[in-house]
């Protein structure tokens, strides 16, 4: 039998259900930005990717507001995060030339949410058979760099284009 080791599963399972606080607002209140996933700061959002993604480069734009509703986000904040999700969109093209994208908000667990409490739209670069028989066959994902590595070659391209 093969066997494909995902060691960093093990954090998921053993802290998924024992976070205290919202991630989201404690985060970007430290300085960690690196140990923390945080990418780039804007205005009245900041870009981190995600501990568990479904794709190399996966990333959030985060609103620094918290909340669920997304009534209680000013027109000047969801400009904000629009126009960082597009930062990011040519970020990653730059860099990992993906064929596709996908970009989304769950709103409320039911959705999909996983942190309900505070919004967030996911970015997830796609490629041409990205999707295969491990996820289907087997719900395993392989993701073929690391998480650290993934974070310096985007983080680069960002310093790169603000120039």
């Amino acid at each position: 039998m093969d066997q494909i080791w995902a060691p960093w599963r093990m954090q998921y399972i053993n802290t998924a259900d024992k976070v205290e606080g919202c991630i989201f607002c404690t985060f970007p209140a430290q300085d960690a930005d690196r140990d923390n996933l945080i990418l780039h700061r804007a205005e009245k959002c900041f870009v981190m990717l995600n501990n568990f993604p479904y794709n190399p480069g996966h990333m959030m734009v985060v609103p620094y507001t918290h909340t669920a509703d997304m009534y209680e986000l000013g027109d000047d904040e969801l400009l904000d995060v629009q126009r960082t999700v597009r930062f990011m969109v040519k970020v990653l093209t730059e860099t990992m030339h993906p064929e596709g994208f996908n970009l989304g908000v769950n709103l409320g667990r039911t959705a999909g949410a996983g942190i309900v409490d505070h919004m967030h739209w996911h970015i997830v670069p796609r490629w041409n058979g990205d999707t295969n028989f491990m996820p289907v066959l087997a719900d395993t994902k392989v993701l073929p760099e690391s998480l650290s590595a993934t974070y310096d070659k985007l983080k680069a391209k960002i310093e790169e284009l603000e120039g």
